[in-house]
């Protein structure tokens, strides 16, 4: 079943002495429960795309729809994690993740089982009642995440949400975003400039070009779901982002 469908998306933005043209013609569907995972270099409109699914923006023209639905503002159907974790510094853990659910129309029994539920999800639990400031950056994002999922929305977007993190902690957060997406089977769009996160975490990898961003490829990706970091030395893992790399470079300057 169809969970997202771009048809024909384009953004223009006014620049001083006319217009840019930062996304083209988008046609994208994702499945209920598919991790998609957009690549391109700087000026592909990566973000640009992902604001206008989370309906922080609207489309210039073409349609966004998500279960049917047409997109036309933010929503709890879609959860959104940047790059920057952006926590509530004043609110411990347990009360960032519970952030989404005091607006939503639940009642108290059941918001502490979803911010229970999610807290050990993420391996946050110990750390329920510390301030941002006591975290690792790795464990920002882990609370982001988790006050992301905790609404339970159709779609999780992720726009470059390990951009930030040493290596280490990338590869950390990379297996823990996918044990997630399996065990809770959400719906994940995730940006990213990184081709091997992409290759690695996606079932699809999507291939923005640049000025204007257009897709110029929407690779499957032939790798089991539950592989591990050994995958990353694999002929078809090392096959695959090589071809990724290839078709970014090539289409970085609209060649």
């Amino acid at each position: 079943m169809t969970m997202l469908c771009l048809s024909g998306v384009g953004r223009r933005f006014a620049r001083r002495g006319g217009e840019v043209l930062a996304l083209d013609g988008i046609d994208l569907e994702v499945s209920r429960g598919e991790f998609v995972c957009v690549v391109g270099a700087s000026g592909s409109g990566k973000s640009t795309l992902l604001a206008l699914i989370a309906g922080l923006d609207r489309p210039s023209y073409g349609t966004i729809r998500l279960a049917g639905r047409p997109v036309t503002g933010p929503g709890p159907d879609r959860g959104l994690v940047f790059q920057s974790g952006a926590v509530y510094p004043w609110r411990t853990v347990e009360r960032n993740v519970a952030f989404g659910l005091e607006l939503l129309p639940i009642g108290r029994p059941e918001r502490r089982k979803r911010v229970d539920w999610y807290l050990a999800e993420t391996g946050l639990e110990r750390l329920r009642h510390a301030l941002p400031r006591q975290l690792s950056g790795g464990q920002r994002q882990r609370v982001a995440i988790a006050r992301a999922l905790a609404g339970e929305p159709e779609v999780l977007l992720l726009d470059e949400p390990f951009g930030a993190l040493d290596v280490q902690t990338k590869e950390d957060m990379q297996l823990f975003v996918r044990r997630v997406w399996r065990d809770t089977g959400t719906t994940v769009l995730m940006v990213t400039h990184d081709v091997e996160e992409a290759v690695f975490l996606g079932q699809r990898v999507v291939v923005l070009a640049c000025d204007p961003g257009r897709v110029v490829a929407d690779l499957p990706v032939p790798l089991p779901d539950d592989r591990d970091l050994a995958v990353k030395r694999d002929p078809v893992f090392l096959g695959l982002r090589a071809e990724v790399e290839d078709l970014v470079r090539t289409h970085h300057h609209n060649e």
